[in-house]
This record gives C-alpha cells, structure tokens and sequence, in this order.
C-alpha cells in the first residue's frame, strides 16, 4: 500500500512539473489559434460582404492558384513575376494567374474562331485555319500586352524623372531627410516614379535597409536612367558626400536628355506623317480638284 501511494505521489508530482513546463506554451498556442481562427472569421465576413461578382471571382483565382501552380515551374514563376512587376502589376494578377489566362486564352481564342469559320461555312480547312490564327493570337497577345505595359510606364518614368528630381532635391535643400523628402514628393506628385518610392518607403517602414529597398525600385524600374540614379544615391550614401549636389547634376542631365528626346521625335515627325499623307491625303485632294473636270469630260463623251 505505501509503495503504491509512493508511485502515486511521484506521478503526480512528475505530471505537475512537465505541466508547468508546458503550460506557458500551450497558452501561447491556444492564443495564436484564437487569433488566427479570428482573422479567418474577419475575411470570411468581408468577403460575404462583397458582391457576388467579386465572390466569384475571388473563387475563381484560389481555383486557378491551386490548380496552375503545381504546372508552372519555380523558375519560370520569378520570370514572369518579374515582368509583371515591371509592367506595373496589372489587374493585380500573380504569375500563376497569368500563366493560367495564357493557357485558357490557347483553348478559348481557337475555338471561338473555328466556330466563326464554321457559322461562315468555311469548311474544315477554313475552321483548321481560323483556329490557327487564333491560337497565334492567344500565344501574342498576353507577351505584347506585358511588353507594352512595360514600354509605357518606361516612356512615362523617364517623362517625370526631371521633375520628380528637382523636386526631392528642394524638399532635400529645405533640411528634410532623405525618406521625409521622398515622402513629401509623393504625397505632392501622382505616376510612376511616385508610385514606385512609394513602395520603397513602405518596404523600409516594414523592416528593409534602405539600400534593399532602392534595389528593388531598381528591379522594378528596369531603365538605365533609375539604375543611375539609385547607383549614385547609394555611393553618395557609403562615401557621405552630399545626396542633393548629386541629385541637381542628375536633374540637368535627365532634363537635357528630355528635350533631345523632344528635338529627335520631332525630326522624325515629317517622316512619319508622309505615309499616311501620300495614301490619304493626296488621293482626296485629287478626287476634289479632278473630280469635277473628269464628270464633265464623261459627261461630253457620252453626248
């Protein structure tokens, strides 16, 4: 009996000291899952709050997500997430949904133009042929959309650049910091450049050095221009000369460069509008001027 109850009172005791040890984290974990399990309630209830469009939707890309991203390699995964983020992001589309609208559009875009061959009675050779076209389209139009997206916020940053520049180097003058300056431009200019610091001083608020987050405006800004710019910042920065001295010999540069860009496209205008003034223009001033000559010399033919 006494050894019983010694065994009892160990077990006891052994029990009592592996739950003090465990105690604090299994509050710790019974906390964070009330707290995850809240977060879950809190989206769920937003996202019964939206419209039934955007519901849908949003089931469509967690579908699309899970199915497409087994398919598509890590690799090719940073490829395409690095041109959407050079394209500005658009529709806010990750790269597994990309890739699944270039899937979906290869077997939609042909079959919607076989069945218009079809309905046009083309025969087999003519629905073979417009659903080549259309698989062509599908494979095109999703690279050149990304490719012009990315060509226009390049046209549009070095457009802002001088501005954006003069800008930061007064608000630089005026004894803001460096972050203080970029956001007080922001806050006063709307577009690319604005935008893209934008992002940068929030990375820095979250946690990145200064120098990660230039470097990824730099990634995401894939112009010689940016690179340059935020190349000197951060020499500037390592070396400790003067960020603003650095900023106005930049501004002039990139304000030169602006108006040689105006002076070459406007050299290049009269070659472009000869096209459309020989094959446009110049028939219809012929049809008005000889026009009336050659009814009348119909006119005296006939009789």
């Amino acid at each position: 009996m006494v050894v019983i109850f010694f065994l009892l009172t160990i077990t006891l005791f052994i029990f009592y000291i592996v739950l003090r040890i465990y105690e604090p984290k299994f509050k710790t974990k019974k906390r964070l899952d009330e707290f995850v399990n809240t977060e879950k309630v809190i989206i769920k209830r937003e996202e019964e709050n939206e419209p039934l469009s955007q519901r849908i939707i949003l089931q469509l890309r967690r579908k699309t997500k899970g199915f497409f991203g087994e398919k598509i390699s890590s690799k090719k995964e940073q490829v395409l997430d690095r041109k959407l983020l050079q394209a500005g992001n658009p529709f806010g589309m990750t790269p597994i949904e990309f890739h699944a609208l270039k899937i979906t559009l290869k077997i939609v875009l042909p079959v919607l133009f076989g069945m218009y061959a079809k309905l046009l009675n083309s025969g087999i050779n003519g629905v073979i042929v417009l659903g080549l076209i259309g698989f062509i389209f599908a494979i095109i139009i999703p690279n050149y959309y990304i490719n012009q997206k990315i060509k226009q916020r390049y046209k549009e940053g070095l457009k802002e650049l001088p501005d954006f520049l003069d800008i930061l180097t007064v608000c630089l003058e005026a004894g803001l910091g460096f972050d203080g300056a970029l956001n007080k431009v922001i806050s006063k200019k709307v577009g690319v450049l604005p935008s893209e610091f934008h992002i940068c001083l929030e990375e820095m608020r979250l946690g990145k050095t200064r120098k990660e987050a230039l470097t990824g405006v730099k990634e995401r800004l894939e112009f010689d221009e940016i690179k340059s710019l935020i190349n000197n910042i951060l020499q500037a920065e390592k070396l400790g000369i003067s960020i603003v001295k650095i900023l106005r010999v930049k501004s002039e540069e990139e304000r030169e460069k602006r108006k040689q860009r105006a002076e070459e496209e406007a050299m290049k205008a009269p070659i472009k509008i000869l096209f459309p003034l020989v094959l446009f223009i110049f028939p219809s001033i012929f049809i008005v001027l000889l026009g009336p000559a050659v009814i009348q010399l119909i006119n005296e033919f006939v009789k």
